[in-house]
């Protein structure tokens, strides 16, 4: 699929998400940007913004298979990844995919599950693969995770380790509609019978995975290569900041303002590009002195900084 066309089929699965979301387009192109980048999307916000509403419309626009796991303390990794089950008739153990095992799945609340559930997605998000009892087992293609957390309520919650954090490839939040937002709400639901508005089907399996091989072709320029190094590199000697952005997040950053071109329709990256994903591809990643934490230090402060001291390259 070339970019212009890959450009008109992002901005039709974004207006399909819209009649169903009240969001900014932004937050949309977001996660449709992990999406591209063929990685995993963190969303954060409080309950009730639409972040499930969300994951669920993305499945369906982008015509893929969906499953919701609502992560809970009591939940065990043979619940999400699957198990054998041990036939009678036959003698033999049956493997029963568990949830994991669709195209897009929403991981809802992660931050509720203990770490050892957590882990059971790390092998699934980073090898589309999961392993039960030494066999392993091929995920659908295409595959990636759309998370939840409520930054709210942190009781009886698990922090997600940095090197879950890290696998993926945005995070983001919703955050509350604007006046004219939440009265468009109101008429939508004043207007269909049921709860849940509906999603238009967009595409296929195979056109998804067409589109994500779009951002193979877009050009970037070596001093912007230069850039997106350096940008990283300076969150690692930052003062407030204990642990930097990470190669694997450097590169996370290239792939997402690739798929952020092919998202405006150009072959090519611009410095605004980088700029433009900057904050959802690494803030995320970064890990705060002690120091830092006690000043209320916000990691899109950092970026932010970041952002300020590093020069751009000038495009000719």
């Amino acid at each position: 699929m070339d970019i212009d066309t890959a450009s008109e089929t992002c901005a039709e699965v974004l207006d399909a998400i819209s009649e169903a979301v009240i969001a900014d387009r932004a937050f949309l192109e977001t996660v449709l940007t992990g999406v591209l980048a063929r990685g995993h999307v963190l969303l954060e916000d409080v309950p009730g913004t639409g972040k499930t509403l969300t994951a669920r419309s993305v499945a369906t626009a982008l015509g893929l298979s969906f499953s919701r796991v609502q992560f809970t303390p009591d939940l065990l990794p043979a619940d999400v990844t699957g198990t054998n089950i041990y036939d009678e008739r036959e003698r033999t153990f049956e493997f029963s995919p568990g949830p994991i095992f669709a195209n897009v799945v929403l991981a809802d609340e992660i931050n509720r599950a203990p770490p050892k559930t957590q882990a059971a997605l790390l092998e699934a998000m980073e090898e589309g693969q999961v392993t039960v009892d030494g066999e392993t087992h091929q995920l659908p293609s295409p595959f990636f995770v759309i998370a939840t957390q409520n930054p709210v309520e942190q009781e009886g919650t698990f922090t997600l380790p940095e090197a879950q954090v890290d696998r993926f490839v945005v995070k983001s939040a919703i955050g509350y509609p604007d006046l004219d937002g939440e009265v468009e709400l109101l008429h939508r639901r004043a207007g269909r019978s049921e709860q849940s508005p509906s999603v238009e089907r967009v595409l296929d399996r195979d056109a998804v995975a067409a589109i994500r091989r779009a951002p193979e072709s877009v050009r970037v320029e070596d001093d912007l290569l230069e850039y997106m190094a350096k940008l990283a590199r300076e969150t690692r000697t930052d003062r407030r900041v204990r642990i930097g952005v990470s190669p694997r997040g450097t590169q996370r950053l290239f792939e997402a303002t690739r798929a952020r071109a092919v998202i405006e329709g150009r072959e090519f990256v611009t410095p605004d590009d980088v700029k433009r994903v900057a904050q959802s591809v690494l803030a995320h990643r970064l890990v705060l002195t002690p120091d830092a934490r006690v000043e209320d230090v916000r990691k899109s402060d950092v970026v932010d900084d970041v952002l300020g001291r590093v020069t751009v390259p000038t495009l000719e």
